[in-house]
């Protein structure tokens, strides 16, 4: 007699999110580039030159593309895996609902809100708002101490309410995002200097969306 494991056979992290993680590696490259596109005829011209004309347009272009690229590999990861991508959003599904049950049982020991005060949040606000929370925490621990980060995911998850690979998945896109954020400031700053500054500022949160991407703490 044979059995077979309900059990789905999961990609390490670095494979389920390869498309991503090549993304943002390439974005990487671009930002410094692009940076570099700045820098390289101040470096060439003359000690005396006063005025020394430089190109920002490789900026812009990273700025304006950054943000589809990402996306687009981020859909082709789920298209390469879309049995593991599903079993993603059943098990996002589960921690939801129990941090809704979690979010409905704290409404019912806390006191209303006196006329004129800021409502609380919504048991579903509540819900994401733990998730997204829990996420920024590791992302910025993750900066200074991995192993560290990798015990405090392990701690969050253990109620039940949140699961590894989600909060690291929510941590990798909440450190994208700020790159994505550094870049749209870089597009619009009218100083050349500032936006290759912002252009490489980027990149720490670049390469930490890479590092959470592909964590694997199994």
């Amino acid at each position: 007699m044979t059995t077979t494991s309900d059990r789905l056979d999961l990609p390490a992290r670095r494979r389920r999110h390869a498309r991503l993680i090549a993304a943002l590696t390439t974005l990487v490259g671009a930002c410094a580039e692009a940076a570099g596109a700045v820098y390289r005829p101040i470096a060439a011209a003359s000690p005396g030159q006063e005025a020394v004309e430089v190109n920002v347009v490789p900026c812009i272009q990273v700025s304006l593309t950054a943000a589809d690229l990402l996306d687009r590999a981020r859909a082709e990861d789920d298209a390469r895996w879309p049995a593991v991508a599903a079993s993603e959003r059943a098990q996002a599904q589960r921690t939801y609902a129990a941090r809704c049950a979690v979010a409905q049982a704290r409404e019912f020991v806390e006191q209303p809100d006196p006329p004129g005060r800021v409502p609380l949040p919504t048991v579903e606000q509540a819900a994401a708002m733990d998730l997204v929370s829990a996420a920024t925490e590791v992302a910025a621990c993750w900066r200074s101490d991995p192993e560290e980060a990798a015990a405090l995911v392990r701690e969050l998850a253990a109620g039940g309410e949140l699961a590894v690979d989600e909060i690291l998945d929510e941590a990798a896109g909440a450190a994208a995002m700020t790159g994505l954020l550094a870049l749209q400031e870089a597009r619009t700053s009218t100083d050349p200097s500032t936006t290759a500054e912002l252009c490489l500022a980027a990149v720490s949160h670049i390469t930490l969306a890479v590092a959470l991407a592909s964590a694997d703490l199994d």
